[in-house]
């Protein structure tokens, strides 16, 4: 049994990313939230208005591979070009529902929601 997305073929992958293997921009991560700036246009890859149409509301970028069934590493590379082009913006989700700049660590769980996942995943 195949697996979706592994079966694509390696030309298809290179022809996406113009044959590059690494985005322009560092900024993504699996769980970057990435939001359309724009609606997807006629002249673009079927990729490039999927993300865009995806992408409406905040979508994480595993995510977003996950949808298109490519690897992640192709998806950033997608989103990097989106990203240059003033198409998206992208926000970690720490950064993104931190109320206070100066206090980063205000978004996290508390210690005792800590330990009570801990305990939980120990029992599994």
């Amino acid at each position: 049994m195949s697996r979706a997305g592994r079966d694509e073929t390696p030309d298809r992958l290179y022809t996406l990313t113009g044959g590059r293997s690494k985005p322009d921009f560092d900024r993504f991560d699996l769980v970057t939230l990435v939001v359309s700036e724009c609606e997807p246009k006629a002249s673009m890859s079927s990729e490039d208005a999927a993300i865009l149409r995806m992408c409406r509301a905040p979508t994480a970028v595993v995510e977003i591979a996950a949808e298109l069934r490519i690897p992640v590493g192709i998806a950033t590379i997608l989103l990097s070009d989106l990203l240059h082009a003033g198409k998206i913006t992208v926000r970690h989700p720490s950064v993104a529902d931190s109320t206070e700049p100066e206090k980063p660590w205000a978004t996290y769980p508390d210690r005792s929601t800590l330990e009570k996942v801990l305990v939980g995943l120990r029992n599994i």
